[in-house]
């Protein structure tokens, strides 16, 4: 193979957590906007799709929370990330946000994307290390639910994060970091990722791949941030193909957005 190493994002690319995640926050988001309009008769507008992909997907918890709320002029204090749920803080709002989450994810657990599976299976049979990278804290408990936490070579989630110091998406920290535990570098590895967020962090980290998966129609917000290749899901594309990328492109450090893109 002409790579190394594939890290992967969880929610949306492995596991088919994102609407979960996007539902959480649209119950967070929303509670909260409607008692700002109750107390402080504020123009009521609803959470949105566009809202969830421009302002939170990919990005750790809290940051998700600041970055919509000042989208919206609002500003509230940080707080702490012990917080109880709900308080009005940033920690608060965003550990109400994980109460819904995992409540939903401890109802009905957490369904996989078969194709990103059987694309991890691959890889590891052909000598390639795998690694998970997300801003979750709760990456962990949606592995173990899917049965799925003895596929990765490395895991880098929240929790990693917070323990090592590292940025959050669109900084390329986590990305980074995992690659070194999987003893590759950036240039000889792939990053597969859905949310924007995530990349922009595969484009700073010089990454020999990025592969966009668009499961919200993006595919050309995608490519606009810098994604070497589009697909809808991994069944797209193959392993074959992935290797011939690198035969062509790969194993050099320099910008991704000189790079002829393609949507699959």
């Amino acid at each position: 193979m002409n790579f190394d190493a594939a890290i992967f994002d969880m929610d949306g690319v492995i596991t088919k957590t994102a609407v979960v995640h996007s539902s959480a926050w649209k119950r967070t988001f929303d509670e909260y906007l409607l008692l700002r309009k109750s107390r402080h008769g504020e123009t009521f507008r609803e959470f949105t799709p566009a809202d969830y992909l421009a302002y939170v997907d990919g990005r750790p918890r809290y940051n998700g929370v600041d970055y919509f709320l000042k989208s919206r002029g609002i500003e509230i204090p940080y707080g702490d990330p012990t917080d109880e749920p709900g308080k009005e803080t940033v920690c608060g709002l965003g550990n109400r946000k994980n109460e819904f989450f995992r409540r939903v994810l401890g109802e009905e657990g957490a369904e996989v994307y078969p194709s990103t599976i059987q694309r991890v299976r691959e890889l590891r049979q052909r000598g390639v290390n795998v690694a998970v990278a997300t801003s979750s804290k709760n990456c962990v408990a949606v592995l173990d639910g899917a049965g799925i936490a003895d596929l990765f070579d490395a895991r880098i989630d929240g929790l990693v994060s917070a323990e090592l110091g590292l940025q959050g998406k669109p900084e390329p920290d986590i990305f980074i970091t995992a690659c070194g535990r999987l003893g590759a570098r950036p240039a000889r590895a792939m990053i597969v990722e859905d949310a924007v967020s995530g990349i922009q962090a595969a484009v700073k980290g010089h990454f020999g791949l990025v592969l966009g998966i668009a499961r919200e129609n993006n595919g050309h917000e995608l490519l606009r941030n810098g994604a070497d290749i589009v697909v809808g899901d991994l069944s797209e594309i193959s392993i074959e193909q992935i290797d011939c990328w690198f035969t062509k492109h790969g194993n050099t450090e320099h910008d991704h957005r000189t790079r002829a893109q393609e949507t699959i």
